[in-house]
């Protein structure tokens, strides 16, 4: 990476917005010629990682990352026995089929509503006792029923159908013929195996799934820096987690360092230590030599997070990747880019910068996948809360263990939002459509500098430092005036 102007642009403190890539010329001919796969450690088709907040990556966003080639990282305040618990499920699952709702003809409309919002298909299946579908639920059907009445009395009945391994096209095909968005997935003996939406069935031709070396679904876990760290870090590693990510909000200290030499000396080199945050090369530098595979960047940008407002340290986002990303790149390693996503191109931009992967939270959070319940405003739309991971809600969920007073001392310490309505965007509902805008738009960005790998991209990019005003008129602004 160069910038346009180096000797006065490259000694500015740049946010994203700050900056822009220069385009230049390609000399290949479709955008998915493009190799996005991130050149950290082996897995995974694109470098969206879904962050460990609360509020974002459970089991279903995990399992749906990976399905679309990226990596969720479940959090460091999830009970080990849960953790275990999802990564079980998210080896076991499909690598292409979403994961079925179900229920037997003489379940209730209320136990469906329990369930039909729990997965991005909407769809909840009726099987018989040999566990055959004999009919589906779609929300619609709910509307203005009776609650305890029995599924059978208003689902479809004689669903249509798919075969395991039928192809994308011919699927979305078949789904287009019989005019339905998704359709439940049979074994060869007509068993449910899962489902497939008509819009996944064209997104998995371009977001190939993150498999391990065994063939499952990646999935990844956070681990604090408290006493127990090692034992955590020991335990998650049989369960086969794909990456390790030892987080706390200033990566740059002490604990952090003995913590990163403790682990990778447990360990060895059987897992991956992405460790952070920090936004220095010292910092960089330091959590490299104490043992990272990967340095997460950024102190301050996120959408949750007040530590800016409250300590005013931090670092604007562009500049603390770009330093941070050519000292790791000098010791042979690499940095995830942490915080601050608000569109497709931000993700460009930390790539450019020379970010292996970049970790988004609050634009995963409203949607189906992530965490919680859905909630309804008095206007009827939909949402789901979101908060900080160094809240006082998060704060005072991770001291509960603690005498009274000490929990109270422990929750003047805060530097995040404890609940945030984050709304469900129409066309952005599910984890597929957003990676979708993503990663079209990342492909789109490779060969506009003419670079095939995220490596060349990084080599290749040109970037320019913008007023205000240059950042607006590339935003939309042809919406219809009343």
């Amino acid at each position: 990476m160069r910038f346009l102007h180096p000797t006065r642009d490259a000694e500015l403190e740049l946010a994203l917005e700050d900056v822009f890539i220069l385009p230049g010329c390609w000399e290949g001919g479709s955008r998915l010629e493009t190799d996005l796969r991130p050149p950290d450690f082996a897995g995974g088709s694109h470098p969206v990682v879904a962050a460990n907040m609360n509020a974002v990556t459970g089991k279903r966003m995990a399992e749906a990352m990976a399905r679309f080639g990226g990596l969720g990282v479940l959090p460091q305040d999830m009970a080990l026995e849960h953790v275990e618990r999802i990564v079980r499920h998210i080896q076991g699952a499909d690598p292409r089929y979403d994961t079925p709702l179900w229920v037997r003809p003489t379940a209730t409309l209320r136990d469906v509503e329990g369930l039909i919002h729990k997965r991005a298909h909407k769809m909840v299946v009726v099987v018989d006792e040999s566990h055959r579908p004999v009919g589906i639920v779609k929300p619609g059907d709910l509307r203005e029923r009776d609650q305890y009445a029995p599924v059978s009395d208003v689902m479809t009945p004689r669903p249509v159908t798919l075969p395991i391994g039928t192809t994308n096209r011919d699927a979305y095909l078949h789904m287009e013929a019989a005019r339905v968005h998704s359709v439940p997935v049979v074994d060869t003996d007509g068993r449910l195996h899962g489902v497939l939406t008509a819009e996944d069935a064209v997104r998995l031709e371009i977001l190939a799934p993150s498999l391990d070396a065994d063939g499952r679904l990646m999935v990844a876990a956070a681990v604090g820096i408290s006493a127990d760290a090692v034992e955590r870090a020991v335990a998650l590693a049989e369960l086969g987690v794909s990456a390790l990510v030892l987080d706390t909000a200033h990566g740059h200290q002490r604990r952090m360092l003995e913590t990163i030499a403790r682990v990778r000396e447990a360990l060895g080199g059987a897992v991956p230590i992405v460790a952070g945050n920090v936004c220095t090369a010292a910092g960089t530098r330091d959590l490299v030599e104490a043992g990272a595979d990967v340095v997460k960047v950024n102190v301050g940008p996120g959408a949750m997070c007040t530590t800016r407002m409250q300590t005013g340290v931090g670092r604007p986002t562009f500049s603390a990747v770009a330093e941070c990303a050519a000292e790791a790149r000098r010791l042979g390693k690499h940095v995830w880019a942490d915080g601050g996503v608000r569109h497709p191109r931000d993700v460009a931009l930390y790539c450019a910068a020379g970010a292996s992967r970049v970790m988004v939270g609050t634009m995963m959070a409203g949607t189906w996948e992530s965490p919680g319940d859905i909630q309804v405003d008095p206007e009827g739309h939909l949402y789901k809360v979101n908060w900080g991971m160094a809240s006082a809600r998060a704060v005072s969920d991770r001291t509960a263990g603690l005498d009274p007073f000490d929990r109270a001392k422990k929750g003047f310490f805060r530097e995040g939002i404890s609940r945030s309505r984050i709304y469900l965007r129409e066309g952005q509902e599910s984890v597929g459509a957003i990676l979708v805008d993503i990663i079209t738009g990342l492909q789109s960005s490779l060969t506009y500098v003419g670079a095939r790998d995220l490596d060349a991209f990084h080599a290749n990019a040109v970037i320019g430092v913008q007023t205000v005003a240059g950042f607006g008129e590339g935003t939309p602004h042809g919406r219809v005036r009343r």
